[in-house]
């Protein structure tokens, strides 16, 4: 949740737009009409209504021991579903829309993490390279400096 003087914006995908369509001046979005508009938006709906959801059920069924076993399987073949398809779609470029950054990227650079911090990118070269791209931007490293770290749950 941000807050922008009377304004709070919930949820990461809006707010992202938010300060994108506020702060961005035109930065890290494709031009409407573009082609790469449509795959920049198809990427920000992916990062948390697809992405997301088999990592955060990989979470809390781990959490629930021998009761979330039977669910192990399954959760395991969306995981390696999606983070193949985004291995895939990466390639050789940089960034999912190519070799500019995006809010897409952005977005996407959490899912990322939160894969890599459960031991997932193994299998995903261009994933790894990808969130080590997003971590070395002087841009990251000064959120953290003024944020401070962040631990993702295993």
């Amino acid at each position: 949740v941000i807050s922008d003087g009377d304004l709070v914006v919930a949820e990461s995908g809006a707010i992202v737009e938010y300060i994108v369509r506020t702060y961005g001046g035109g930065r890290l979005v494709p031009p409407a009409g573009s082609p790469a508009a449509i795959k920049y938006l198809q990427w920000m709906h992916f990062a948390e209504g697809s992405a997301m959801l088999p990592i955060l059920l990989a979470l809390y069924v781990g959490r629930l021991g021998a009761a979330g076993a039977p669910l192990q399987p399954r959760i395991t073949s969306e995981l390696a579903n999606h983070l193949s398809y985004m291995d895939a779609a990466l390639g050789g470029e940089d960034f999912f829309l190519g070799a500019e950054l995006s809010a897409a990227d952005i977005l996407l650079s959490f899912v990322v993490e939160a894969a890599g911090a459960r031991g997932l990118l193994g299998d995903y070269p261009n994933l790894e390279r990808f969130v080590e791209r997003i971590q070395a931007r002087p841009a990251y490293r000064r959120a953290l400096e003024r944020g401070g770290p962040y631990q993702l749950g295993r």
